[in-house]
């Protein structure tokens, strides 16, 4: 199993989005979990090549989630963290089978990076209030949470977990 951080970049880490306490402190336990059992940490960021790209301020990483020097971190440039960013190959590389998701937004990446590692046949686990969003023109972030959490993964495209059964995964307890 990976835990994978996806777009979680300071410039859109704010205190916008829906659930934002909860969802930074969830994921900080997450991430200190698995390194603490082992468990590789890795991480997408998304290059628009405009105002979200190398080189820009907030780009890079937020700073609670900041990976560790020796963890994999991979760029992308559409919503699927698997389309040609080398993630696909780096996890068949290692024969990893399972991916823990976290990170932004609900309704874009996470959910085009669940179909996708879904359709490259990777269990996709998803535990409770680890990825977040803003509201948008249809819905309110809350609802696109609960949408798509409660509705449109589970059993479909991946296992949505509670924090207690992701902590345990990982090897450690609340």
């Amino acid at each position: 199993m990976i835990l994978l951080i996806v777009d979680a970049q300071t410039k859109i880490v704010t205190r916008e989005l829906y659930d934002y306490e909860r969802f930074v402190e969830n994921v900080q336990r997450l991430i200190f979990t698995a390194r603490e059992n082992g468990v590789e940490v890795v991480y997408i960021r998304h290059d628009d090549g405009t105002e979200l790209t190398k080189g820009v301020d907030g780009f890079e990483i937020f700073k609670a989630f900041a990976p560790q020097p020796n963890e994999k971190i991979f760029d992308k440039t559409v919503n699927s963290a698997f389309k040609s960013s080398g993630l696909n190959e780096y996890l068949r590389s290692k024969n990893e089978k399972t991916v823990m998701i976290a990170g932004l937004q609900t309704d874009y990446c996470i959910d085009a990076t669940i179909k996708c590692g879904f359709e490259h046949n990777f269990e996709m686990l998803v535990p409770a209030h680890c990825n977040t969003t803003l509201d948008n023109e249809h819905m309110t972030a809350e609802q696109s949470y609960k949408y798509y959490n409660e509705k449109m993964w589970n059993a479909r495209y991946a296992k949505c977990i509670n924090m207690q059964a992701a902590i345990d995964m990982l090897g450690g307890n609340l």
